[in-house]
């Protein structure tokens, strides 16, 4: 397949990560839409930010959650000037137009194939309506287009209605319900207490949730993130965020807190038609459980590349630690710890992003 356009690097996806890579490989002096051009599968701008419930708030201020090279606009609220999902998508939408990433949309990519044998030659990024060739892919496609349902007994015989967080979008649809909520992280605790203010819930977790100290937000997270990796580059242990517990507690947590609902039950062993049976054999009739389980990378774009190991991973590796260790012409950003501390974040996706571009700036140049 003859592709329509060469470029020195395509990327994949134009959300968070995406941008943030377009800012760095502008700042390194290629131009958009000659030398990079960013594709995206959504038909506007924002990433997966406009899909996400709509009560959906940040963990930090504005400033503690913004993109390399412009701050987010302030939000204050009674919220302690967290902002809310619609701010975020107005500021990815503002932040494209300002560096001019201009994004070629809808267009899902499918796959990613070798144009041929040559390890230095291009690689050819497919999707309908559309075919280009690139030196170097960088996938930031992230996650929230593959939920994690697990498969759970009964799952098939409940009658009732399941959602998965990202499926989810506002308690009144809910309203005189009773639900049941699933997972013991942040997604979990934000739709169970706005769902809890029209509807009864129940909470129920793999193991007890751990939540932050009310002085904790995603500051002091991103500081501890950043701690871990110049820990790492030391060869120095560090825990992370993860000593620190899950569930930072925003305004709404802490309301729901204070109403007596942040109470969760260990998890229950199976579906049944009509609700949830737990271990002890009791039973508990629902009309809706809410998934709030996660998500995986979506990656099903690069299987042509064949860069899994043999537990279904990809390895990485590279001064960035974001490169392919099996297709050095690609790079993964905005997935999580295993391809960049804290880059799935807002704030924290720039490291990622601007080490990744300076493999690529080098390896262009050689």
């Amino acid at each position: 397949m003859s592709a329509e356009a060469s470029y020195d690097v395509v990327v994949l996806g134009a959300g968070q990560a995406g941008l943030a890579v377009g800012y760095h490989l502008q700042r390194a002096g290629l131009v958009p839409g000659d030398d990079f051009v960013l594709v995206d599968a959504a038909d506007r701008p924002g990433g997966s930010w406009p899909r996400m419930w709509d009560g959906l708030r940040l963990f930090s201020p504005a400033t503690y959650s913004s993109l390399p090279g412009w701050l987010m606009p302030p939000w204050d609220d009674a919220a302690r000037g967290f902002p809310p999902r619609d701010h975020v998508v107005a500021y990815l939408r503002a932040y494209e137009e300002r560096y001019r990433l201009a994004p070629l949309r809808p267009h899902r990519v499918r796959a990613v194939r070798r144009a041929d044998d040559d390890p230095s030659g291009p690689l050819i990024v497919e999707s309908p309506g559309l075919t280009l060739a690139a030196r170097h892919v960088v996938s930031a496609t992230g996650t929230w287009d593959q939920p994690f349902w697990p498969t759970y007994p009964g799952a098939n015989d409940f009658l009732g209605t399941q959602l998965h967080s990202s499926t989810y979008r506002r308690p009144e649809e809910l309203a005189g319900q009773r639900v049941v909520v699933v997972g013991g992280g942040n997604s979990a605790a934000q739709v169970l207490a706005e769902v809890s203010t029209v509807a009864e819930v129940t909470w129920v977790t793999q193991r007890p949730p751990r939540f932050l100290p009310d002085d904790v937000d995603g500051r002091v997270l991103f500081e501890t993130a950043t701690a871990r990796v110049q820990a790492q580059r030391e060869g120095r242990a560090h825990d992370g965020v993860g000593g620190l517990g899950d569930i930072v507690m925003v305004a709404s947590v802490r309301e729901a807190r204070g109403r007596g609902v942040l109470e969760a039950e260990p998890m229950f062993e199976r579906l049944v038609p009509d609700g949830i049976a737990r271990a002890d054999g009791r039973t508990l009739s629902c009309d809706a459980v809410i998934w709030c389980t996660g998500f995986r990378p979506a990656l099903r774009h690069l299987a042509p590349l064949h860069m899994r190991d043999d537990r279904g991973r990809v390895p990485v590796s590279g001064a960035a630690g974001t490169r392919s260790a099996r297709e050095p012409r690609v790079h993964l950003v905005g997935y999580g710890d295993w391809v960049g501390a804290a880059s799935a974040t807002l704030i924290g996706v720039g490291r990622s992003a601007k080490a990744t571009v300076a493999e690529i700036v080098d390896s262009l140049q050689k």
